[in-house]
């Protein structure tokens, strides 16, 4: 009998490792759900949003290079006019009414104006720093994403390995309630392997309980149902994160370093539109009109109008405000320098951290793997003394939780190299795959 149980706690932990080693096809994995994130959150919309209002402002840049029109009326009583004093005889020279009236279409085409382009251009360039700001703020949604993955992954892990000890310990209960039975252990024996298992179902009911806490989590982030028993399939980032690494220091992928780009370039084209300002701008006028007097001021009846011409408007002297304003975009430009260059070293500080953190889970789960063989050496002299009544059952459980530790060890040591490895791509803005 002690054979039988002795094969079936081998079997069953041969067959939960084989289970474990699977990925089922329907499991959750990493770059689906980090993609559902930003694809779902609300501010995704504002990309099209920008585009939209920004289609609708250059609209309005290009509508100056059409013909302005404006309709003017006036009607006024004056207190005094123009008159002249002397009297010549024989001419009649009338005295202008002191009500008068006027009545007028006024037309204007901008012939040449050198700041539209510039205007353009720096619309373009704004729209496209609005998309980089918010390229930014959704890639902030991927640590969210990999912290509640990698939660709900460690606490799987940990139900796994808990229940394959379970399943160990209810086969060695089947010894242990035969020998209380047959007479020749007493319940205590039973009783130890009774309380542990109850120990151990009560940790795998916490690890499911934030399991499920961690699926809501991704739930809420990807904007979709998910089974709290979904399984995890962990990405494999051992071949990325070794490119990665070799690149680090020309590495440039991060979204806020095309926002940094963007803002430098808004600066650049709002430069080249404060220069335009200074430049001449030439444009034709036209007006027809109707009123009292009309375009000869000594009539003193209504008369119709027109007059046309161009207009140069410059102002060559500006007190050296244009200097000025470019001066303050020349500041403002050596201030998104040293952001960037505050940010790159935030980074080269994370940076650093997550390949110590590698390095040293690299290291230890070769250990591990050490640790664990020990483990299930002494485990199984301990199970065939056990089996022969040599020991008692606290001293079978001692060395089985030995066991589990061990193996939960390395599975989250695993779990957490694989996070380390996800963030550090992350930090420098290497897709997951």
């Amino acid at each position: 009998m002690n054979a039988r149980r002795l094969a079936l706690v081998i079997a069953l932990a041969t067959f939960a490792n084989a289970a474990n080693a699977q990925t089922p096809a329907d499991s959750l994995r990493l770059p689906a759900l980090r993609a559902a994130a930003t694809a779902t959150d609300p501010r995704a919309a504002q990309m099209e949003l920008l585009a939209a209002q920004s289609a609708l402002r250059l609209r309005n840049i290009n509508s100056d290079l059409m013909p302005s029109l404006s309709v003017d009326g006036l009607a006024q009583y004056q207190s005094d006019v123009s008159r002249i004093g002397a009297t010549v005889p024989g001419i009649n020279i009338p005295t202008p009414t002191k009500d008068t009236y006027d009545a007028k279409l006024s037309a204007q085409q901008r012939i040449y104006d050198p700041t539209l382009s510039p205007r353009r251009s720096v619309e373009r360039a704004q729209v496209a720093e609005s998309q980089a700001r918010v390229r930014t703020a959704l890639y902030t949604l991927l640590d969210l994403v990999n912290s509640a993955f990698y939660a709900a992954l460690r606490s799987q892990t940990q139900i796994a390995e808990t229940e394959t000890s379970i399943a160990d310990l209810e086969a060695q209960l089947v010894v242990a309630d035969a020998r209380v039975k047959e007479n020749s252990a007493l319940p205590s024996e039973a009783n130890i392997l009774r309380a542990e298992l109850l120990k151990r179902r009560q940790t795998v009911a916490e690890q499911q309980a934030s399991t499920r806490a961690a699926i809501a989590v991704l739930s809420d982030l990807t904007g979709k149902p998910i089974d709290p028993n979904s399984p995890l399939a962990p990405p494999d980032l051992a071949i990325e994160t070794i490119e990665a690494r070799k690149s680090v220091a020309s590495l440039r992928a991060r979204p806020e370093y095309e926002e940094f780009a963007r803002s430098r370039e808004v600066l650049q084209q709002t430069e080249r539109a404060q220069s335009a300002q200074d430049l001449p701008r030439l444009s034709a006028f036209g007006q027809v009109g109707y009123g009292r007097p009309g375009l000869n001021a000594l009539s003193n009846t209504f008369d119709s109008y027109w007059l046309g011409g161009l207009k140069l408007q410059w102002t060559p002297w500006t007190w050296g405000t244009t200097a000025r304003d470019r001066q303050i975009t020349a500041l403002q430009r050596q201030i998104v320098t040293t952001e960037e260059r505050a940010f790159t070293a935030q980074l080269d500080r994370a940076i650093e951290q997550d390949v110590a953190t590698i390095d040293r889970l690299e290291s230890t789960l070769a250990e591990d793997d050490q640790i664990i063989a020990l483990r299930e050496n002494i485990l199984t002299e301990t199970r065939a003394r056990f089996a022969e009544a040599v020991i008692t059952s606290a001293d079978y459980v001692e060395r089985e939780t030995d066991v589990l530790s061990a193996r939960i060890s390395r599975a989250l040591h695993r779990v957490e190299l694989s996070q380390a490895r996800a963030h550090l791509l992350t930090t420098l803005g290497v897709e997951v795959r």
